[in-house]
């Protein structure tokens, strides 16, 4: 009895990358007040082994990181000290999309 050998899935070009990635960060995305895209952080990193390949492709469409809000100066019992995390961590919570980044 012969048997066939296994089937080898092709191999996807850059081009088929592109556009996965592209169909993964129009679904993972939302619209922003811009007119553009927004994807949150904690999304791309949800995504696991391929976020690096997310954040790559986000930069290469001239994504940017969105800038934090200004901290408010509040010296209460229950504002953040000026040396904690919370202060201000630098790291982006979400990264913006020009228009027509997904088109």
């Amino acid at each position: 009895m012969k048997t066939d050998p296994p089937i080898e899935p092709e191999r996807a070009g850059p081009a088929d990358d592109d556009a996965a990635i592209r169909t993964l960060v129009t679904r993972l995305s939302r619209p922003h007040p811009s007119g553009g895209a927004v994807i949150e952080r904690a999304t791309i990193l949800a995504e696991g082994a391929g976020a690096n390949a997310l954040l790559t492709w986000i930069a290469a469409h001239a994504g940017e990181p969105e800038r934090a809000a200004p901290a408010t100066s509040g010296r209460g019992l229950h504002s953040p000290r000026h040396n904690s995390p919370e202060a201000g961590s630098g790291t982006p919570l979400r990264y913006v999309l020009p228009p027509g980044a997904l088109a």
